[in-house]
């Protein structure tokens, strides 16, 4: 019997099959017609899940909706801007409609969208990290992954050209300004910042439990929650000794200046740093330091570039997290001028073809003689 009593209670209770599964729960009333209605909604409710799931794993074609599902359990919620992907992908939804399959979804639609995007006034790089990626990603996945169809698309065609980004490295005499301006609980992030190329999020996290003193290793977690080991040179470990004993799990922490029973804090006490508070402490004693143009994430450049001064690419590309080669090679440009240092000094260290018009006169002179 779909609804019925159970002994000696008054509400009833559903139970019901459906493709192989059992269904079955509290109704939650004692009147047998709301029980039938309940019982109906129900039914109703676990053949909307079953065709859900079965979209899930079809080979056929998968609606847009279901195909962002997916790819945002699968992939979206893992990664590190998880929270704005999220969003990406709603306006991806709002723009084309939930039930638009992906075989549906053309270049001249795609064209459209970015267009629509462009309209809101943000730069070609917002475009692209905000619409036309999000969605290359779902549709790529889709017909890679899930192997449903999915529209021939050219996305070298959507893909708005960005400037490239710059590369700004501090001088030694900017570095000193900047630490000597920075508050003493502050300053060691930042140097540990200049001298491994860790971004903020990775210095805010590390903890000394990934600090390995004896075999001079740091194990930071970067985005996508990926880890990599980087070697403790001799610098960043008389940084981090010195740490030792302030915090028992933060490596880098701050001491608050005054009492806040709010936020549970006592003046004089260490607390770790959050990012929030880092962001505020470098663009203040940033801006007192008087050095001008360089954001916190110049800290990552100018680390690379050093590097890479005495190393090579994949050192680099290694220290960063680089998944790509490429993303590496914007750093190029170090050992270009390194280049063209070392040339023009060989160029005037008795080259004739570096010595100007004198060179040349004298050329002459002895062609003539000849």
């Amino acid at each position: 019997m779909p609804v019925y009593r159970k002994h000696g209670k008054p509400e009833y209770t559903y139970d019901f099959k459906l493709r192989g599964g059992r269904f079955s729960g509290p109704t939650g009333t004692s009147n047998k017609r709301q029980a039938e209605r309940i019982l109906e909604q129900k039914r109703q409710e676990a053949l909307d899940k079953l065709k859900t799931a079965a979209s899930f794993t079809a080979e056929g074609p998968m609606t847009l909706e279901i195909a962002a599902s997916r790819y945002w359990l699968e992939v979206g919620q893992h990664l590190a801007n998880s929270v704005n992907y999220y969003r990406f992908i709603g306006w991806i939804l709002d723009h084309f409609g939930k039930h638009i399959t992906l075989d549906q979804i053309t270049d001249s639609m795609i064209a459209a969208m970015v267009s629509r995007r462009r309209g809101d006034g943000v730069s070609n790089a917002t475009v692209n990290r905000t619409a036309a990626v999000p969605l290359r990603g779902i549709m790529t996945r889709a017909k890679k992954t899930w192997k449903v169809p999915v529209g021939d698309i050219d996305w070298s065609r959507h893909l708005l050209k960005e400037p490239k980004e710059r590369v700004r490295e501090a001088s030694q005499d900017e570095e000193r300004r900047l630490l000597n301006a920075m508050r003493d609980d502050y300053a060691p992030a930042v140097s540990f910042a200049l001298l491994t190329g860790c971004r903020r999020m990775e210095i805010v996290d590390l903890t000394w439990s990934r600090v390995d003193f004896f075999g001079r290793t740091i194990t930071v977690t970067g985005k996508g929650d990926k880890t990599r080991i980087l070697p403790m040179t001799e610098a960043v470990h008389a940084l981090l000794w010195v740490l030792k004993g302030h915090h028992p799990t933060s490596v880098f922490t701050y001491v608050a200046r005054r009492t806040n029973k709010r936020r549970k804090l006592v003046r004089g006490a260490r607390y770790p740093i959050t990012m929030e508070g880092f962001k505020t402490a470098w663009r203040r004693y940033r801006d007192k330091s008087g050095v001008e143009n360089f954001r916190f994430h110049d800290t990552r450049h100018t680390a690379a570039t050093r590097t890479l001064r005495t190393g090579n690419m994949k050192i680099v590309q290694r220290m960063l997290g680089h998944e790509d080669i490429a993303t590496t090679a914007k750093y190029a440009h170090a050992m270009i001028e390194d280049m063209r240092v070392a040339m023009e000094a060989a160029n005037h260290t008795g080259s004739h073809t570096g010595a100007g018009e004198d060179a040349s006169t004298d050329l002459k002179d002895k062609k003539k003689s000849a």
